[in-house]
Parts: C-alpha cells; structure tokens; sequence
C-alpha cells in the first residue's frame, strides 16, 4: 500500500534588535560625548542602517525596538520601512510609541518575508505611557504562528505588569514566539512569572547582548512555546547599536508552519 509521506517541518529564522533610531555607540562615555548626535539627523544613522538592511534577507521575520517612526533625529525617516524597502522584504508594519515634540518618535517594527494574516497593536500598562508590543500572526486559526515583538520598561514593577498583560494575550496562543529588548535577565521574577502562566520556556543558556561592545547582560530574548522548536539562537558579530542583534532559528510542526511562498 503506497502512502503519502508526511510533510516536512518548517524552519524559519528570526532576528530582534533594538536599533537605537540607528546610532551607534561603541562605549559608555558616548552615552554624553555624543549625546547631541543622538538627536540629529546624519549619514552615520543611514549607513548604519544600510550595514543591518544588508543582513536582514538572511531571515525571514526581523522585530525591531527603538526604530524610529520619523522625527528629526532620523531626517523624518521612518526607519522600519526603509530597512524593509532597503533590504527587498516584502511586509513591514510599525507601532509608534513615544513622541516627544518632533525630536524624536520611537517605534516597535515588524518586517517580515511572509504576509502576516494580522498584526495587532498593544500599547503596554506601566508607570509612563509610551511602550507597546505588536502581534503578528501568521496562519489562522488554532495553529497560527504567533509573533510578539516587544520592549519593556526599565521600571522592575512596570515590567511585571508588561509581562503580566503579554501573558494573557499568549495564553490563547498554543504556538508563540516573544522577542525583543525585555530589560531584564531571565532568571528575573517578572520572567518567572511570564513562564509560569503562558507555554513559553526559558533558555537553555542565556545569550548577552548588552552593552554591544562587550556584552555582559542577556537583555534581548527570543523565547518560544514547546511546538515552536528553538533549534539555536545566537547574536550578530556587528554592533548595529548598543545591543547586539539576537538571532534564532525556529522549527514548525508542518500543521502549523507559513509557507514562504504565501505571499506570492
């Protein structure tokens, strides 16, 4: 009797980085010695930016924190679309956060090679107004691939509550992934407290990515539930800002897993 072999698992690979509105800080003195450059416009910001648009067709889902939405610390550039547009991705969306006056405008970005079925917007409980995570699911129904990208408080308590709101909204989630600038270490009880109420696990061994220049602090996290197989995660060797880059590579029961060629 001739059977049909079963489908092949889905692997996709997955980057977060915190961009810093593309500047580049090589040492904890530039936090002041360049702290006008920060608010300014410059060709640095878009070569920087133009090193990490060459490096995002390696992957195939990219979350950003601290892009820039545009304001006049970037030209009025809005930083998530021209690294899509730079890099050829064919889906970008973005969650403007925190405006101040027309100096700056930080923004969570999603770029994507595949077409998301959603995204969705929260904005985040917390102390200070001003941070959110976006939803993208990718898929439908009970085995859609979902997607969070996110950046927390650097407030202990606003945290917890960050992550006490991202947990309910994984809850329903059997197939997630969380990434992003998370500002806290794993063994954190905020994040004990996420991994105890959604399906997502811990590590197996944290990866630094801060400061870039010689990271120390495993700030920036990729973290996924059982069904979402977490084959290896590591970080990029340029320091595109003051964190590095946190690359994963993902692996989709074939039930579940989006095509790469769903949006052609």
């Amino acid at each position: 009797m001739n059977r049909t072999p079963a489908p092949a698992e889905r692997r996709l690979r997955l980057l977060s980085c915190n961009i810093l509105a593309g500047a580049s800080v090589q040492r904890y003195s530039e936090y002041v010695t360049r702290s006008l450059n920060a608010v300014l416009p410059g060709r640095s910001k878009i070569d920087n930016l133009d090193r990490l648009a060459a490096l995002l067709p390696q992957f195939d889902v990219i979350g950003l924190q601290e892009a820039d939405a545009g304001s006049l610390r970037s030209g009025f550039l809005n930083q998530t679309r021209y690294l899509a547009e730079t890099a050829g991705m064919p889906y970008w969306s973005h969650q403007p956060n925190r405006p101040v006056a027309k100096l700056s405008h930080t923004a969570n970005g999603l770029i994507s090679r595949i077409e998301p079925s959603a995204v969705i917007d929260y904005p985040l409980p917390g102390r200070l107004r001003g941070r959110g995570a976006l939803l993208a699911r990718f898929g439908a129904g009970h085995n859609a691939l979902a997607v969070m990208v996110a950046h927390l408080s650097l407030s202990a308590p606003s945290r917890a509550r960050q992550l006490g709101f991202i947990a309910e909204i994984l809850q329903d989630h059997p197939h997630a992934v969380l990434m992003g600038d998370l500002n806290t270490d794993i063994e954190s009880a905020e994040m004990r407290h996420l991994f105890a109420h959604t399906r997502l696990q811990p590590p197996e061994q944290p990866t630094p990515t801060f400061p870039s220049w010689k990271p120390k602090r495993a700030l920036d996290h990729i973290l996924a539930s059982p069904s979402v197989s977490l084959e290896k995660v590591w970080t990029l060797p340029q320091a595109f800002s003051d964190h590095l880059a946190l690359a994963a590579e993902i692996r989709l029961p074939a039930s579940g897993a989006p095509r790469h060629g769903d949006h052609r």
